[in-house]
């Protein structure tokens, strides 16, 4: 079963400050388990392509350079997780809209015609680079718009995207404590193949936040799922886990957060963000290892 909530009107702007009708749709959709439930959620927080249209309107950069920065795939490749008994989520709209991977704190004041959507607190060298919660460049680190954003635009992405994606995320993570005495938060991920003053970079990265979001012995069972189907694996580095391993990340409460980043390199085009002829090698692997995590929760859940 998908949740797919009714969509939400929202008074915006087009590009020439004129108003126009916005209609935001709820920014996930929900799979549930099919068959027996168990204490497992994977999230997909980048891998959404819709940009509503007044951001089109506003953009100065071809649409293709901030798909670029999308996870584009990854919900797909962990499609079968509600066959195996557990929760998949997945952004609806693209990272650039509302990175749910970031703190809502983290603002760029520079991006607003009048003012900021709410209270900053964390000025980080991400917002310093343009990467915050409201991205202010594509994939290149070139600018997005050609306007500033108003701060009403700011907050309808604030409310509307990024705080009701992280209030049902909240509550599934709840239900699943509540039913089972422990939960396992898989947030996905894609990272591309290529970056800068990194010669090789590992298939596969998960991040615990060096074992404080995640039990390391968890975090070791993943490690050795993947590397048994012949993928190399590296720890925390240079990917340790955002925002949502920060924030769920509970072990002493029995709440685990592991962020599983995945190499594009092995699945797509990232350039014409297609999918490569082994994609469905590569999600068949993932389907394996998914697998072996819902059964690590499983007895997880026993203890």
């Amino acid at each position: 079963m998908v949740d797919m909530s009714s969509a939400i009107p929202l008074t915006d702007l087009d590009a020439c400050g004129s108003a126009t009708s916005v209609v935001y749709e709820t920014p996930y959709t929900l799979a549930a388990p099919i068959g027996p439930a168990q204490p497992v959620l994977f999230t997909s927080p980048h891998s959404g392509n819709v940009y509503p249209a007044p951001m089109q309107a506003a953009l100065c950069v071809p649409l293709i350079d901030i798909r670029r920065t999308e996870d584009a795939f990854v919900e797909e490749l962990f499609a079968e997780a509600p066959g195996l008994g557990a929760t998949l989520m997945a952004a609806r709209y693209g990272r650039s809209v509302a990175d749910l991977n970031r703190d809502p704190r983290e603002l760029d004041a520079t991006m607003f015609s009048d003012g900021l959507p709410r209270a900053s607190g964390i000025p980080t060298a991400r917002v310093d680079a343009g990467l915050g919660a409201l991205p202010r460049v594509a994939a290149r680190g070139e600018p997005i718009y050609a306007r500033p954003l108003t701060r009403a635009e700011g907050e309808a992405r604030l409310s509307l995207v990024h705080d009701a994606y992280h209030d049902r995320l909240a509550l599934e993570l709840a239900v699943l404590c509540e039913t089972h005495g422990a939960a396992l938060l898989i947030d996905c991920h894609s990272m591309p193949s290529v970056q800068p003053g990194r010669r090789h970079l590992a298939d596969i990265v998960l991040g615990d936040r060096f074992g404080s979001s995640c039990d390391p012995r968890l975090t070791g069972r993943v490690e050795r799922a993947f590397r048994a189907q012949g993928l190399s694996v590296a720890r925390n580095a240079p990917y340790a886990g955002g925002y949502t391993t920060r924030r769920y990340g509970r072990p002493k409460r029995h709440i685990h957060a592991l962020q599983i980043e995945i190499n594009r390199g092995l699945y797509m085009d990232e350039h014409a963000i297609t999918r490569l002829d082994r994609f469905s090698e590569i999600r068949a692997i993932i389907t394996d290892v998914a697998s072996q995590i819902v059964e690590i929760a499983s007895l997880l859940s026993r203890r």
